[in-house]
């Protein structure tokens, strides 16, 4: 289970700060990262994080990601925060129960990030 929280509403330029906790059992987790969907389009990847982070060109420089991996937690800091990037954001997460499990990936149910100018 993925359970987001952190979105609101928030005036241009502002910050938000979104987290997503993974839960049940996990043996290891090779994937944690960010989607978004606005209305009307299809759902994007915005940022994701293994090693390294990897983010979409529109929000480089402004979204950072990290991860907690003692509390199986990703984050997605949203600076100077755009109305474009209104959107329901999604976790992603690829999660392997077990030692000799298959990994499988797993959504959360979405927080709303709404961003008026």
């Amino acid at each position: 289970q993925l359970v987001e929280s952190g979105g609101g509403l928030v005036q241009a330029g502002g910050s938000l700060r979104l987290s997503c906790a993974a839960s049940g059992s996990i043996f290891s987790i090779n994937v944690m990262g960010w989607y978004r969907q606005a209305p009307g389009k299809q759902r994007e990847l915005v940022a994701l994080i293994t090693r390294s982070p990897t983010y979409v060109d529109s929000v480089k420089g402004r979204f950072t990601i990290s991860r907690d991996n003692a509390k199986n937690t990703v984050y997605l800091q949203m600076n100077t925060l755009k109305p474009e990037d209104t959107a329901v954001y999604y976790c992603y997460a690829v999660v392997k129960r077990t030692d000799n499990g298959v990994p499988g990936g797993y959504w959360g149910e979405g927080t709303q990030v709404t961003v008026s100018s």
